[in-house]
């Protein structure tokens, strides 16, 4: 079992690991400005999920496959690097359009409880990246011989940070979508994260591993 010492730092760890922007950062904050802060939560959600996957294969030893292969990390990271760069481009051709019309409230429940949580949980798991930190984090707070309870443990510790620091930033995020669904303040948004998120795509492709 972890000590509170090791509980707070590996929270500590995590929680700036998911503050640096990056994919998941900035899934949270186009789901946030577009649909609310229920889709940002729920966006959150499934960056949640994600982690907990990684962090619970990458400490019985699963996750060492990916990072030791270079043809699947590849494959992996071509994926989440085509996946990233989809959703930039349709950022880019909604600020394009700059047709905004307000979403109906059934819609952003459902897009808030669906579309925004398999975001999330898509651009966590086809980011390989995630995989090299829990392998280099992991190990330092598991024992030897763990057991399965630390194990879980320890997912649930990195899970619970992670779920925490992403739905602060909906929230604060959602409680200004007054200012950011005005009509040139959305379309300025989207061109800028559209175009962040199709350059943060083609850095990863190319990137070498």
């Amino acid at each position: 079992m972890l000590s509170t010492a090791e509980i707070l730092t590996l929270a500590g760890v995590i929680v700036l690991g998911s503050m640096s922007p990056g994919p998941d950062f900035l899934v949270v904050l186009r789901n946030s400005v577009v649909s609310g802060r229920r889709s940002g939560v729920g966006c959150a959600a499934g960056i949640a999920v994600g982690v907990f996957v990684w962090a619970l294969v990458t400490a019985i030893g699963i996750a060492g496959l990916l990072a030791a292969s270079a043809e699947a990390y590849t494959v992996v990271k071509l994926v989440g690097a085509i996946y990233l760069a989809y959703i930039g481009i349709r950022a880019l051709l909604a600020a394009r359009r700059g047709d905004y019309r307000p979403e109906s409230e059934a819609a952003a429940k459902q897009r808030g409880s669906f579309v925004a949580f398999r975001q999330g949980l898509l651009t966590n798991l086809l980011n390989p990246k995630c995989a090299v930190f829990f392998i280099a984090l992991v190990p330092q707070f598991l024992p030897h011989d763990p057991s399965a309870l630390g194990t879980l443990e320890l997912a649930v510790v990195c899970t619970v940070a992670n779920l925490a620091w992403f739905t602060t930033l909906a929230f604060g995020v959602g409680a200004l979508r007054h200012v950011f669904t005005r009509r040139r303040v959305r379309r300025l948004l989207d061109a800028a994260m559209g175009t962040f998120m199709v350059g943060l795509g083609i850095r990863i492709a190319v990137e070498s591993n």
